[in-house]
Parts: structure tokens; C-alpha cells; sequence
């Protein structure tokens, strides 16, 4: 495991350093003006007022705070309304036509009007994160439920074990690595939710930040804020990944 990961380290490390070299070559061979393609230089200033002098935390702060909030009530009640629509058929008939016909409406159509209703602040943020993360949560949780073993489910059916029973200890825990994979795609989803929320109407955020000085063209800026942005998702998708081989121990991925 700990020369698998010094691999990944290495290889990560050797294709940044490519594409830098690329990046500067591209600019002095091409002559780009730094509104197009900022020098390396240039995004390392920006790294260091916004991330280590701290101009960015408290856009940081906001972004990950309405990310981390609606990504948690979207998988809760995802996980609730999948389990009730995998066990119940009323349920199912009843909500998921209705949450397809959601699904499909673009969250950048949504957005906006999650704005009009909850105002610029923090609650539309959530609700617009966990409107996007709620659906491959959902879904998997049905796949996983559906999907347990029915030779250990006839097996308790056997012993006279009750519905309740048969869900708490087989078809749920069967179905935890579906669920743990959803949530992955969820964690990924949450941040791109956020940032939406905040490109169309927000005081903050790292969202803000960009559209901010995009009218600018203060692309170095824009880019320090990006790079904040994917490594607060890499560390969220690590995380993710970590709880998953926890809860999975005989997942190896």
C-alpha cells in the first residue's frame, strides 16, 4: 500500500512538472498575454496572498461550509427517501418518477431561483449542494438495497426474523458499498454545486472570488483560487475514499 501510494506521489509530481514546463513554454513560444495565460510566477504570488498571507480563507470558509452542509443533508436523506423506495412499492411509485422529473431539470436553471426564494446567504448554497448530491446517493442506495444476496435473505426469512430486521442487518450493511461509492460521486458534485450557487448571486465564496475578478481579467487570482478549490476536493475525495475502505475493508479501490 505504501509503495503504491509513493508511485501515485511520484507520478503526480512528474506530471505537474510537465505541465509547468509546458505552461512556460507555451507562453514565451506563443507570446500569451498574461490575461490569457498568467506566468507561473504571477499564480505563485497569488497563491501566497490569498493562501498563505490569508486574503482567501474567509472565502474558503464559506465555499467549504455550504459544501459540507448540503452535502450532509443530501446523503441523509437520500439514503432515507432510497431505502424507502427500494423496500416500499407505494413509495417508489409515488416519488421516484417525481425525483427523474427533478433530476432532470439543469441545477444551473434551478439555481436561481433557490436565490429568489433563500436569498444570496448560506441557505441557498445548501440547498442548491444538496439538490445536486441527492440524486447519486439515491440511486445507489436502491441499487445496494436491491442488490444484497436473497439466499442470506431467505436464510433469516427462515428463522422468522422481521422486515425491520432483515433491512438493519442484511440489506443494509449489503448495500454500504453502494452507498460509500455514491457518496464519492456526491463529494464531487458538492463542490461544483456551491461554486454555481455562488457564480450566480453570493457575498463570498471562492465561486464569488472568480467571477469576481474574471470582469477583471485578474486571472491569476482566478487561478489561485481554483487550485484552492480543487485541493479542498482532493481532501474531500480522500476522506471520502478513506471512510469507503473503512467501511469496506474487503474493497480494495
Amino acid at each position: 500500500m505504501i509503495a503504491d501510494n509513493l508511485k501515485t506521489l511520484v507520478a503526480t509530481c512528474a506530471t505537474l512538472c510537465l505541465c509547468a514546463i509546458g505552461w512556460e513554454l507555451a507562453i514565451r513560444v506563443f507570446d500569451l498575454p498574461s490575461f490569457v495565460l498568467p506566468p507561473l510566477s504571477a499564480i505563485g504570488q497569488a497563491l501566497y496572498q490569498g493562501w498563505i498571507v490569508g486574503t482567501l480563507y474567509e472565502h474558503a470558509l464559506f465555499t467549504l461550509q455550504g459544501t459540507l452542509i448540503g452535502l450532509v443533508i443530501g446523503v441523509i436523506v437520500a439514503i432515507v427517501l432510497g431505502a424507502l423506495v427500494a423496500e416500499i412499492r407505494p413509495v417508489a411509485l409515488a416519488i421516484y418518477p417525481l425525483v427523474i422529473a427533478t433530476q432532470s431539470m439543469p441545477t444551473v436553471a434551478i439555481a436561481p431561483l433557490i436565490i429568489v426564494y433563500l436569498g444570496v446567504g448560506i441557505a441557498s448554497k445548501v440547498a442548491t449542494v444538496a439538490l445536486l448530491c441527492f440524486f447519486p446517493v439515491f440511486v445507489n442506495t436502491i441499487v445496494g438495497v436491491r442488490g444484497v444476496n436473497p439466499a442470506l435473505i431467505d436464510l433469516y426469512r427462515a428463522f422468522g426474523a422481521s422486515r425491520f430486521r432483515i433491512f438493519r442487518d442484511v440489506k443494509f450493511p449489503g448495500a454500504i458499498d453502494q452507498v460509500m461509492a455514491g457518496i464519492q460521486v456526491a463529494v464531487v458534485l458538492a463542490f461544483v454545486g456551491c461554486v454555481v450557487s455562488e457564480f450566480i448571486a453570493s457575498p463570498k465564496g471562492l465561486g464569488h472570488i472568480v467571477r469576481t475578478y474574471a470582469a477583471d481579467l485578474n486571472v491569476s487570482v482566478m487561478f489561485a483560487a481554483i487550485i484552492g478549490l480543487g485541493v479542498l476536493g482532493a481532501l474531500a475525495g480522500a476522506f471520502t475514499r478513506a471512510a469507503h475502505r473503512a467501511l469496506v475493508p474487503w474493497r480494495r479501490s
